[in-house]
């Protein structure tokens, strides 16, 4: 679905609600082109936003109500604006909700600000490691930042939305999710250092180069705010305890392996994935830039294999995807997001797509497995205002 039909779409469903709509803002999903669970640790990562959105129509109310609705949930929820609390708030309306409420718990005045309508609408793949929450809470901080005339920089942006999942919703994710979805820029990826927030854009601009990213859904569906993810980061934490540094980011494979007898096999292993995966997306930019979008197969793979030998993050069906898709001719492929589920990716020639996507689905058949949902992404923009 494009952007502006999107946007149609949310103004539609506000119209249907009674709601005057004032304007339509929307964000991105990402894919993450490499570096993984790196971002809680203060490391590297190169993601792109995707031109499957999220949008949120709002208006204006004449109380200090904030009430939020979705396409993609049957109930409508409200609450006070001066009785937002993050104890308060669960469910799917805590994104949206969370953002508001740390807002104000960044120290914007919400005293004086009105009550709002948010009708969100979303194309993001739920649960495929996508970003699909990060794509709500960003497009609905712009729309706040906007309506509520408050001056907040993109970055500083992103950490409200980070507080917002990590607090209001529980999920203990980094920084990169939101970072992207607010910067991402068209034909390119976002090189983010996730401790200082310096960004650089990489050039990715893959259909001139005759490839294309194919995103392998395989509908196995995960949460950040299950213990998985929470298990990674403690022992992520461990190590670095271990290790005497502040954050994995600033060990060295030298330091590691000095210091293995004195640390459990799992947190030895978690931290080499930390630390080489860094060294993996610093390689990545560096060969982009020299070499162009078909070098970095290597890298993409071994991204994969550490991520499912070391992290313990993949499943059957994430590396039968992979390994399909390296079968099919893919120049790289890997499992992206947070894992447990979701989706891999692969980089192909454009002229190779269709036929790669019906050896995984084919695949997929033979192994008893549910069906994946395929389909090619190309480097979006970030959080912006819709025109109406």
């Amino acid at each position: 679905m494009s952007t502006r039909s999107l946007a149609d779409r949310t103004v539609g469903l506000a119209a249907d609600s009674g709601i005057s709509v004032e304007g339509v803002w929307s964000a991105p999903g990402r894919v993450n082109l490499i570096g993984e669970h790196t971002d809680y640790n203060d490391g590297f990562v190169l993601p792109f936003g995707i031109e499957q959105r999220t949008a949120v129509a709002v208006g204006r109310r004449n109380d200090r109500i904030i009430r939020v609705l979705s396409k993609q949930s049957d109930t409508a929820v409200e609450v006070s604006l001066d009785e937002l609390s993050s104890d308060a708030l669960n469910g799917w309306s805590a994104y949206p909700l969370g953002v508001a409420w740390a807002l104000g718990e960044a120290g914007f005045d919400l005293s004086g600000v009105s009550g709002l309508d948010l009708v969100i609408d979303s194309d993001v793949p739920l649960g495929a490691g996508l970003s699909s929450s990060a794509a709500i809470e960003c497009a609905v901080a712009v729309a706040l930042r906007d309506v509520w005339d408050f001056s907040t920089t993109d970055q500083e942006l992103a950490r409200i939305c980070q507080r917002a999942e990590n607090i209001a919703v529980g999920a203990p994710t980094g920084i990169m999710d939101q970072s992207v979805s607010l910067m991402a820029k068209d034909g390119h990826a976002l090189f983010l250092d996730c401790r200082s927030l310096a960004t650089d854009a990489i050039p990715f601009d893959l259909q001139s180069d005759g490839l294309t990213i194919v995103v392998m859904d395989t509908q196995v569906k995960h949460s950040h705010a299950n213990g998985g993810y929470s298990a990674r980061r403690a022992s992520c934490e461990k190590a670095a305890d271990v290790l005497g540094v502040d954050a994995l980011r600033d060990a060295t494979l030298e330091q590691l392996e000095a210091k293995r007898g004195e640390m459990d096999d799992e947190t030895y292993r978690r931290a080499r994935h930390i630390i080489t995966e860094n060294a993996r997306v610093l390689d990545t930019v560096s060969v982009l830039k020299a070499d162009g979008p078909r070098a970095i197969g290597d890298l993409l793979v071994a991204s994969h294999v550490s991520m499912r030998d070391d992290f313990d993050i993949s499943c059957p069906e994430l590396d039968l995807a992979v390994d399909t898709a390296l079968s099919a001719g893919a120049v790289g492929a890997r499992m992206t997001g947070g894992g447990f589920g979701g989706a891999a990716i692969a980089l192909v020639e454009s002229a190779q797509a269709d036929s790669l996507i019906e050896r995984v689905e084919a695949a997929f058949v033979d192994a008893g497995f549910r069906a994946p949902v395929c389909f090619s992404v190309i480097a979006s923009e970030g959080a912006k205002r819709e025109s109406l």
